[in-house]
């Protein structure tokens, strides 16, 4: 059995847990219905009041909440509470538009710093690690629950965040770094920096690594682990629910453990909303069970998973969910930042010479992550080449400027993606093959 942050909740018996889980969602109701507007209107459009709720299968009653929902609310309106009584706020790491909010009380701080915690003991680092953070610190959540996490357990941390890849080699060797934490194409990086610098990998002190906040496959874990001489795991989390901490893998790494203390995951049929059966693919919803500041109700995630509550070798009785491979809509996450489609057309709509037909390919590309935008041209005028060039530029620094990554331009021929009269994929993620 692997050590266990809080035995108490991480082996809780079933039947336990899910009276527990029915406690909190009466509690989460009560307090959603009586301090948010947006849900009590939902609510009362249904006509139904918190005390309807009497078994956790009365929870598919209630709407779902979208993200959609929480840009139109932005900044306060999905606020629960008092800001007398918020410490804290962080933003979705969404590009354009209003972004979604996620807000926190001293409570919520630390209910996360705990969940995180959770997951980082699962991962085998402990109070004898110092563990090197190079997700982002700022209104993106990662960083910070990460680090808040890494203390709670009494590791020493290297706050690096996103500095340069020969500081953060430099950092590894001379602080003796044991665990890294941060997004996986970036881990990939580091590994190409010190080849390319002649470090000996094996000869750091690195022995484990969490990864998580973009699409990673097997192949990519068993890259990772060749590379850094270290045994790499995946961990979940997502902006609307507080951040990391919501699931990850143990050592058996079968799936991620849910925090179900603090979260009430369902799986539906993403088209039309109904349950699923145990074990088959669909679209994750969160309710939060504890989230004071902002508390959200049926929250459609966009993330496809399979959750299974089968005994784990571990010990732990929470259920777990597969690695997330795809989503509902065509957003992808690329170097930590999410990526939606109709933020590349809005950009296109500048650009007389270029069609609104695109295709974003993103695929892993040596040590890194790489988006590409392939995008019709409108005509073929007879300065072709001056305008293939001008405005390719023009475009890719645009992207630049608009999502804060690199970002490739290819332009096409006229009708190119739409050959034969065929519909073509708007989004193409190649990371998970």
């Amino acid at each position: 059995m692997s050590a266990i942050f809080n035995p108490r909740y991480e082996t809780m018996d079933r039947d336990e847990l899910l009276q527990l889980q029915l406690e909190r969602l009466q509690a989460t109701v009560n307090r959603c219905y009586k301090n948010v507007t947006f849900y009590r209107r939902r609510l009362d459009e249904l006509q139904m009041q918190p005390e309807d709720l009497q078994s956790l299968e009365d929870l598919r009653k209630l709407p779902f909440t979208t993200k959609d929902d929480l840009r139109r609310s932005y900044p306060y309106d999905l606020v629960a509470l008092p800001l007398r009584e918020v410490v804290r706020f962080h933003l979705s790491s969404g590009t354009t538009g209003a972004p979604t909010v996620i807000a926190y009380t001293a409570n919520d701080l630390d209910h996360w710093t705990e969940l995180v915690a959770r997951n980082l003991v699962a991962g085998e680092i402990t109070r004898e690690d110092v563990v090197q953070i190079f997700f982002g610190y700022g209104l993106f959540s990662g960083g910070f629950g990460l680090h808040q996490g890494a203390e709670r357990i009494g590791a020493s941390v290297l706050p690096v965040s996103e500095a340069e890849l020969p500081q953060q080699v430099k950092i590894m060797q001379d602080f003796r770094s044991t665990a890294l934490i941060g997004l996986p194409s970036y881990a990939l990086a580091m590994a190409e920096a010190m080849e390319t610098a002649g470090v000996e990998t094996n000869a750091l002190s690195l022995r484990v690594g969490l990864f998580g906040a973009e699409p990673w496959s097997e192949a990519r874990r068993a890259e990772i682990e060749a590379r850094l001489y270290l045994r790499a795991y995946d961990i979940y989390g997502l902006s609307e629910m507080g951040g990391p901490g919501v699931a990850g893998e143990c050592p058996e790494r079968a799936g991620l453990h849910l925090a179900e203390d603090h979260f009430l995951v369902e799986v539906v049929d993403p088209v039309t909303g109904e349950p699923l059966p145990e074990g088959q693919v669909g679209e994750l919803i969160f309710t939060t069970l504890t989230k004071e500041a902002l508390p959200l109700l049926r929250y459609r995630s966009g993330d496809l998973a399979s959750i299974t509550t089968c005994a784990c070798g571990c010990g732990r009785t929470s259920a777990r969910m597969s690695r997330v491979q795809h989503r509902t809509d065509d957003m992808v996450i690329v170097h930590g930042i999410n990526v939606f489609p109709e933020d590349i057309a809005r950009a296109l709509a500048e650009f007389s010479e270029l069609s609104e037909h695109f295709q974003l390919v993103v695929d892993h590309v040596g040590s890194n992550d790489d988006l590409e935008v392939r995008v019709e041209l409108a005509g073929l005028p007879s300065d072709i080449p001056n305008l293939v060039i001008r405005v390719r530029d023009q475009m890719e620094r645009r992207l630049r400027g608009e999502l804060g990554i690199e970002v490739k331009v290819s332009l096409l021929e006229p009708r190119s993606l739409r050959a034969g009269g065929e519909a073509y994929a708007k989004v193409v993620d190649k990371r998970s093959s």
